[in-house]
């Protein structure tokens, strides 16, 4: 916690970006926020606050760091900081800025903050499980910010991508991301409840949907209670919206379409219910996990699995 005192006590003590991040990570280090949201290291958040204050890049260079600051430009970061640390409000929330897939995207409490594995598979345009030549369409489902969408644009710049999402909130931010990449002639922002009125069929379908079972709801730590609840939480077991998909995703493939989806801690759930299922799952170099892929016809073939 840092109390009034001490914020009024730091604006007049703290002089350099020196100061500013070795104040930071003090009280970050002691305050025991929770740390998922891009970052798993004090300074580096203190260095995305300090940073975001004074409009320089994170890769700035390290002679800044004896650099004088105005009185209010140290406010401004220490009222930031405190709201890290006394309302756990996630770093991205506070700058309206996430990265993914090396690609800056506005993101604020009407979307999850990207950290999604499914970067490396976008960078790598999903090859070598798909044939990024032959791929036309894709469906990014349960869209957020878009980013998803937007990195999948980059990767496959012949393709059409649309992104849907249920809410109207996401659906805004997401228009905003588009407007920002300049791909309004690719992407394509669409309101649906999971594949209802979506346009395929599509090569390839991806999704980071709702999947966190109500156990994990009930323990998550503070700073995902900022985030919208309709886009984490899925049922008992995580698996309702995924149950859905994949009884309904075949009809929305091409012949040779595959589905790709993040279900995180839900695998091991997937895996007990349908243990006849060929989920192939993916392994990440940067870390990761529980993200499956499925084709069309594995699908097909096991649709009355799927039963809902």
């Amino acid at each position: 916690m840092i109390t009034s005192a001490t914020q009024k006590e730091a604006v007049m003590a703290l002089q350099t970006v020196r100061d500013c991040l070795r104040f930071g990570e003090t009280h970050l280090r002691k305050g025991e926020v929770f740390f998922g949201h891009g970052s798993d290291d004090p300074w580096d958040e203190a260095l995305a606050l300090l940073m975001h204050v004074l409009a320089l890049p994170m890769s700035s260079d390290p002679r800044i760091l004896d650099a004088r600051l105005i009185p209010s430009e140290v406010e401004h970061y220490v009222g930031l900081l405190t709201r890290r640390i006394n309302e756990r409000v996630p770093v991205p929330y506070l700058t309206g800025e996430a990265w993914f897939c090396g690609l800056p995207f506005k993101v604020d409490e009407r979307v999850l903050i990207p950290r999604s594995p499914l970067a490396e598979l976008i960078e790598q345009s999903f090859a070598p499980w798909v044939d990024p030549d032959q791929v036309h369409a894709v469906l990014d489902l349960c869209t957020g910010s878009g980013c998803i969408a937007i990195a999948c644009a980059y990767a496959f710049e012949n393709a059409r991508v649309d992104g849907s999402d249920i809410s109207d909130d996401a659906l805004a931010v997401f228009a905003e991301n588009i407007a920002r990449h300049g791909v309004e002639d690719q992407v394509q922002a669409l309101k649906s409840d999971g594949l209802n009125t979506v346009n395929g069929p599509y090569d390839l379908i991806v999704s980071n949907p709702p999947y966190v079972d109500a156990m994990d709801m009930a323990s998550l730590p503070d700073e995902y209670r900022h985030e919208p609840e309709l886009a984490l939480a899925s049922g008992v077991d995580g698996l309702d919206f995924t149950r859905r998909l994949l009884r309904d995703a075949p009809d929305h493939l091409t012949e040779q379409g595959v589905l790709i989806v993040e279900v995180g801690n839900s695998m091991e759930a997937m895996m007990h219910e349908w243990p006849e299922v060929p989920f192939f799952w993916f392994e990440f170099e940067r870390g990761g996990h529980g993200v499956f892929m499925l084709t069309r016809q594995q699908l097909l073939e096991y649709r009355s699995t799927f039963d809902v």
